[in-house]
């Protein structure tokens, strides 16, 4: 592949986790008000599953992989959207979507532990003042007298912050893992592992199961469209991302998922936004930025000439 074409299909890629992605926390708000959570993941996983290995096979692209990309596959499909997606959808139930993208856009911080606790990666200071910016962002986004938090809403925050941190130890184990070759193929065997496993969740939780027929016009339309581009583009995307640039680069969609998210969701289901919401989603995403900008930080250079 030359490096045009390179540099095209990365710009697009990062286009799909930060735009598409941004609207999945709204598309699932809306199916899942009908549909049981874990329900709701696994039609859509094995959807967009089946739908990927038929595409490859009309590109006639190889399907094989060895017992331990397989393997490894599963068990990135049981941190990313068994745990990391599946439980965020049933945490919806309690928590605004705008509400729950704004704790997702601490993946970075999470991130950046992971990395130092799991390589030895160090910290470095513009890293460290981010975190500060962070837990600020975050203490002042629960602390809101608007809202309201009950024992179900402050179960959906804790279950969401450790859906972030799923997501975010398997960024970082995809990113060295063996996974079969084509990051297409890699998609579609972990969303197959991963649907069985969210149907035998439903199954475990006794969820009804409202078949499709019965679903209202709006959940079946972001149904579809959480099938075609948050799973099917999106996510083989973000697969093809973690491949070809740095793990921490590919978090940065928590710079935009949120902002995307926080609209959609007043926009669409009259959700609020408080002006201490967007202070602490400014605050956050400026500790965002300080752990994956590049710029060094001089504390008092003046003094240093």
């Amino acid at each position: 592949m030359d490096g045009t074409r390179k540099s095209i299909l990365i710009v697009l890629a990062f286009f799909s986790i930060y735009f598409i992605w941004g609207s999945t926390y709204l598309l699932n708000k809306i199916v899942v008000s009908e549909v049981a959570p874990f329900f709701l993941a696994g039609i859509r996983f094995a959807s967009a599953g089946v739908l990927i290995f038929i595409i490859a096979k009309f590109l006639k692209i190889s399907l094989k992989a060895t017992k331990k990309q397989i393997l490894n596959s599963a068990f990135a499909g049981f941190l990313f959207l068994v745990y990391g997606n599946g439980v965020f959808v049933w945490a919806l139930k309690y928590v605004d979507s705008g509400f729950a993208a704004l704790i997702a856009a601490t993946q970075p911080l999470f991130v950046i532990f992971l990395m130092r606790i799991l390589h030895g990666s160090k910290i470095k200071t513009k890293s460290i003042v981010g975190v500060v910016f962070g837990f600020i962002g975050m203490y002042l986004l629960v602390s809101q007298d608007t809202l309201s938090l009950n024992k179900d809403s402050i179960i959906g925050i804790l279950m969401i912050f450790s859906c972030v941190l799923s997501w975010s130890y398997g960024s970082i184990f995809v990113s060295k893992s063996d996974l079969p070759k084509n990051f297409f193929v890699a998609t579609g065997y972990q969303m197959l592992f991963a649907s069985l496993l969210l149907t035998l969740l439903s199954l475990v939780f006794n969820e009804t199961w409202l078949m499709p027929t019965q679903w209202s016009l709006n959940a079946k339309g972001s149904m579809l469209l959480l099938i075609v581009f948050g799973g099917v583009v999106a996510f083989t995307a973000f697969n093809y991302l973690l491949k070809e640039v740095s793990t921490e680069k590919v978090s940065t969609s928590a710079y935009v998922n949120p902002v995307i998210a926080l609209f959609l969701g007043w926009y669409v289901l009259d959700e609020q936004i408080t002006m201490q919401s967007i202070v602490a989603a400014l605050t956050l995403l400026t500790g965002v930025y300080f752990i994956n900008s590049k710029k060094k930080i001089v504390i008092f250079s003046r003094f240093k000439k």
